[in-house]
């Protein structure tokens, strides 16, 4: 009976132990969910027809989850017999690759793993940049079924073109010359280009260039810099690089929608087409005024993103400077800042980011700073709980010993080495920023009604529930999906920063 428990602890421990496996199940459901929704909307049930494409889709994801679910089951069984996976096992993972023709994003980043034993984070960074650079490419061309086209269109399209071959070939030297700790030295003549790509939005290929660079600064040296542990941690956590894609791709989207569509379809009424399906020329179908509601999302994503960092940086620079002088002096200066503090935050946010709107009225500008007031008391507190922390420190004490003034120990010393919780708190909390927007402007004191914006778009959804569903399903799915993007990743960072994991 013992052995028998033994047993199953053993193989329960070397199941978890590989990210592999886990990989393999997590990306098994999430495709068979997505398979299903895909069977359920190819049938027309009002009429008995069926949608050809819709259809066609699902086959090709079914097929692909089908080949998903026999890899899981053949690693499972290599891990059980042979403490590793076979070689011919991870051959499968260039099966998956294929997946990326159906757009089954999940199964093409898992062959991408399987196929390569030892994973560099800068592999999984170069993957996941070129991964959003054909998501991009691939949703900027569906304005080719427009009835016309910006003027910038085609010479941007085959800049990104460009873009995409070199985020290629980047891709495959990366996976030949880059080990555990060590970057060929020629690399460095693609770090720099990779940097400048990020141009177009694709943040990844800037974080690729950096850390490029600093391997190849430290070539041979076994130890880890902070920057390059994280990003071990961080391109090991599945969800939370799911979650940074999604922001990346979006952030990618906004950038490249300034040349790349035509910004008329989103605000210009066109009777001709009001309530139309959604179809190839319209993807997502159009609203009541006949705006195309796929290019209000595309353009809605920039207001919702420059609000939500703006609205988080704003009180985490504030914030932090008033927490940082109130943990540091302490007593007179501490009771001052935080009793402050303290009458602000007794005040509701959203009840005070209405009082602020409807005294100075509704505009981008305004909800920016209606959400940053409410929110500067919690990241003081955050700050100065870890200051008080810090300043405890022998290196604090030795910057007093060397005539340091209060400011350099500060902003020097104290604050760069309280900035990690300061950093989780702000990636979570940029979530609730986007909904509180969302929600300001669906009651219409948020950005100008004229304006494409989530919240104004779901506004107009919503009066049309039971006969255009979709006019609200989209953008609210639109605005789940950020927020749980920016909740994977924050929970990520707080795994990846939390010196009590090492």
């Amino acid at each position: 009976m013992i052995n028998k428990l033994n047993s199953k602890r053993h193989t329960n421990h070397q199941l978890k132990s590989s990210p592999e496996y886990s990989q393999a199940s997590f990306t098994f459901v999430l495709s068979l969910a997505i398979t299903v929704i895909l069977l359920l909307n190819s049938f027309q049930y009002a009429d008995g027809t069926v949608r050809s494409w819709v259809f066609l889709a699902f086959a090709a994801y079914a097929v692909f989850t089908i080949i998903q679910l026999i890899i899981a089951i053949l690693i499972r069984r290599d891990l059980l017999q042979a403490g590793d996976i076979r070689r011919s096992t991870r051959l499968l993972g260039y099966v998956q690759l294929l997946s990326i023709l159906s757009g089954n994003l999940f199964t093409t980043v898992f062959g991408c793993n399987l196929v390569k034993k030892r994973k560099p984070p800068e592999y999984t960074i170069a993957v996941y940049m070129l991964l959003t650079q054909l998501c991009v490419m691939a949703i900027s061309a569906l304005n080719l079924f427009k009835p016309y086209v910006s003027n910038t269109f085609l010479p941007a399209m085959f800049g990104l073109l460009i873009i995409t071959v070199f985020h290629f070939a980047s891709l495959l030297l990366v996976a030949k010359y880059v080990d555990g700790h060590y970057a060929h030295p020629k690399l460095v003549w693609i770090a720099l280009p990779l940097a400048l790509s990020a141009v177009s939005g694709n943040l990844f290929a800037l974080v690729l260039g950096i850390n490029l660079l600093a391997k190849i600064r430290r070539n041979g040296n076994p130890a880890l810099t902070r920057w390059g542990d994280v990003w071990v941690k961080l391109t090991g956590n599945s969800t939370a690089m799911l979650g940074l894609f999604f922001v990346v791709f979006l952030f990618c989207l906004s950038v490249c929608s300034l040349l790349t569509f035509e910004y008329s379809f989103a605000i210009d009424n066109n009777y001709s087409a009001i309530l139309l399906p959604p179809s190839l020329e319209y993807p997502l179908g159009t609203d009541n005024f006949g705006r195309d509601l796929f290019s209000r999302i595309v353009y809605g994503a920039r207001i919702s993103l420059i609000v939500g960092f703006a609205s988080t940086l704003v009180p985490v620079v504030i914030g932090g400077i008033l927490g940082a002088i109130s943990g540091y002096y302490g007593r007179h200066t501490d009771n001052i800042i935080m009793r402050m503090l303290d009458v602000l935050y007794a005040i509701p946010g959203i009840l005070l980011a209405v009082a602020i709107i409807a005294a100075f009225g509704a505009n981008t500008v305004n909800l920016i700073i209606a959400l940053s007031v409410g929110a500067i008391p919690t990241y003081a507190r955050t700050m100065r709980a870890n200051v008080l922390l810090v300043s405890t420190y022998e290196y604090v004490d030795a910057a007093r010993a060397f005539g340091s003034s209060n400011l350099s120990i500060i902003f020097k010393h104290i604050v760069p080495n309280s900035l990690a919780p300061m950093i989780v708190k702000s990636t979570l909390t940029i979530g609730s920023a986007v909904i509180a927007t969302s929600s300001l402007s669906y009651l219409g004191l948020g950005v100008e009604p004229h304006i494409p914006e989530w919240g104004n778009i779901l506004k107009i959804g919503s009066t049309y529930l039971e006969t255009h569903s979709y006019l609200a399903i989209y953008p609210g799915l639109a605005i789940i999906m950020l927020v749980l993007s920016f909740n994977f990743l924050g929970d990520g960072l707080r795994d990846a920063l939390d010196p009590k994991l090492d």
